[in-house]
Formats: structure tokens, C-alpha cells, sequence
């Protein structure tokens, strides 16, 4: 139980801006595209999971990253990492996750199986 707890908040965190300590430039784009509310929070767990932890995304989740944007995932990656809780984390490693993720995305997308 209280690993959930714990995990929801980690959820709050990624998406509050008041919570978040984020740089100016990051913090009006995520406004300005409305990035925060283009995905379900299901698919925000995967996503998160998949970056932060370890996890496969559906393809409905890639479908709705895809949408997200390549730019606002990235911002929002970003942000969760300039966030005090996340500073302990490799970036380095943190942002390849966060490519690989975006990149097998993109390529099921393409997927001749998926157009049919």
C-alpha cells in the first residue's frame, strides 16, 4: 500500500509545475503545448515506467506519446529529472531510456502489422 502511495505521488510530482523545480524555457514550453494533459495517466505510468524503472509501453501508449510529441516528452523527461526527488538518477542513462522508448515508438508506428 504504501508503495502506491509512494508511486502516485512520484506521478503528482511528474506533472505538477508547483512541485517541480524546472528551468523557465522547459517549464513555457510544457505550458504553452499543453503538454501535461495529451496522454491518459495509464500511459503516463507506462511511459514512466519504461524510463524511470523498467517496463514495456503498449501500443496504445506509443500511440498516444507519438501524439504527446517528440518536445514535449522530452520537457517533460527533463523536468522530472531537474526535480529534487530524481537528481540522485543518471541522466545520461535516464535520457537514452527516454530515447529508446521514444525510438520503439516510432518504429512500431511504421510497423507494416500496425497499418493494416
Amino acid at each position: 500500500m504504501a508503495s502506491l502511495i509512494t508511486y502516485s505521488f512520484l506521478l503528482v510530482l511528474f506533472f505538477t509545475s508547483g512541485v517541480v523545480i524546472a528551468t523557465k524555457k522547459n517549464e513555457e514550453f510544457i505550458i504553452e503545448n499543453n503538454c501535461e494533459f495529451k496522454m491518459d495517466l495509464s500511459c503516463v505510468s507506462e511511459v514512466f515506467d519504461s524510463i524511470f524503472k523498467t517496463g514495456n509501453v503498449t501500443n496504445k501508449c506509443c500511440g498516444e506519446l507519438l501524439v504527446l510529441g517528440k518536445k514535449c516528452h522530452h520537457a517533460l523527461v527533463k523536468r522530472t529529472l531537474e526535480n529534487p526527488i530524481f537528481k540522485s538518477l543518471d541522466r545520461k542513462t535516464i535520457m537514452h531510456k527516454s530515447i529508446t522508448t521514444w525510438s520503439k515508438c516510432h518504429e512500431l508506428s511504421r510497423s507494416p502489422s500496425l497499418s493494416a
